[in-house]
This record gives structure tokens, sequence and C-alpha cells, in this order.
């Protein structure tokens, strides 16, 4: 049998991490292995349980789930983390992937969507909820300024034309596997044009090259579900 997914839940609300602890807790390849109340405590315990994946709260009092967030990934970059939150707020997905989160969901969304989800993120594969897709595509989202300056033309200009292609397929989300499949390569070869593109564009994971894409025009992000 494969190793359990370790799940940390960390949100404000005690009844709504009963329930999700209550739904994981009956599927058998996942493991709850600690809750959190708050963005700080989250942060610290992620650092101590070193979990697979982070259900985190975006809203929180004192430490939000944006700043813990940041205190994870600066603990441990290698922890995928997934917004669990109310908020459709397109500047706050934005400002989660780029800060790291591998997805981004709706507490409305079914168990089933929340388990694959787990699963996925586990794999280092990013998901957003399909409500919030119109979102990341409409103007109001591509008016929305980054954190840093856009980048120059010559920037952009580093990257080949093959290179452009996968990053076009980062921004829908797809695996290197299924990049592969579209752009008739092989697995290994679409990871190199990945740690280039990364590379090329300062950029510290697939996540935030799939938010770049989306922002320079090359494509929608997120993948299912």
């Amino acid at each position: 049998m494969s190793e359990r997914i370790r799940i940390l839940l960390v949100d404000d609300h005690a009844l709504f991490r009963s329930g999700v602890r209550s739904l994981i807790q009956k599927v058998d390849e996942f493991e709850i292995v600690g809750e959190a109340g708050d963005g700080l405590e989250g942060a610290k315990r992620a650092k101590q349980l070193k979990p697979d994946v982070v259900l985190l709260d975006l809203h929180m009092p004192g430490i939000n789930g944006l700043e813990s967030l940041k205190l994870i990934h600066e603990g441990d970059p290698t922890i995928h983390v997934l917004m669990l939150t109310v908020s459709e707020e397109s500047d706050d997905l934005l400002r989660c992937l780029r800060a790291g989160a591998t997805g981004y969901l709706l507490k409305n969304i079914e168990v089933a969507t929340l388990t694959d989800a787990i699963r996925m993120a586990s794999r280092g594969e990013f998901v957003i909820s399909p409500r919030l897709m119109g979102a990341l595509l409409g103007d109001n989202t591509r008016s929305l300024a980054t954190e840093q300056a856009r980048p120059e033309a010559s920037v952009i200009d580093r990257l080949s034309q093959r290179e452009r292609d996968v990053l076009v397929c980062l921004a829908r989300g797809q695996s290197n596997k299924e990049i592969a499949r579209v752009l008739d390569l092989a697995e290994s070869t679409v990871k190199i044009h990945v740690q280039s593109i990364l590379k090329k564009l300062e950029l510290s994971s697939r996540v935030q090259a799939a938010v770049y894409a989306v922002e320079h025009g090359f494509g929608p992000v997120g993948g299912a579900p």
C-alpha cells in the first residue's frame, strides 16, 4: 500500500474543521496530521509536521491565510498549500497564486472535488475552482497590477517558440505528461523546458509561471477541478 497523503487543516472555524476532518478521514489514502485555528499557528504546525498538503483558509483574524502561506513557504517551499475560502475576489486569487499556493478552492465545492484536488496538489499539480476561471480571463483580472514591474518584451523574447508552447500549456494547468502528449514531446524534454522557462523568467514554480502566462496573454490558468 502506498503512503498516505498527510494533511494539515488551518481554519479559524472549529465546526468547519470538524466537518472537513470527518469527510477526509473517510478516504483511506488521506491522513489528518494536525489542525490549527489561526494563520500563525498554522505556519508553526506546518514547520513541525511537514505535511504533504495544507488546507488553508484565507480570511482569518490575526495572521491571515496569505501571510500564513508566505510563512509556510519560507519554512519549506516543498509543502503544497491549497487555499480553501469563501472569497471569489480575483485579486485574492492571484495574490495567493503569486505567493506559491498550489490551488485555490471555494468552500462550497463538492466533496469529490475537494478529494481530487488534494490528490492533485500532493503531486504538485495546481487546481482552481471552475467558477473562478472566468475571473482570471476578464478585463478586471488583466488590469490587476503585479507586485513586481511588468517585464519588458526582451524578457519574453528569451523564450524559444517551443518554450512558449509549453508556457501556454502551463497556463491551462496541464501536467508534464499532458504537455508531452499535446506537443508530441518526451516527458523528460518537457521537464527541461519547464525548468528553462522558470530560470529565464526568474520564477520559482510552475504555478507562478501559469499566472505569468495569463497576465501576459498566453492563455487561461487552472485545471480541473
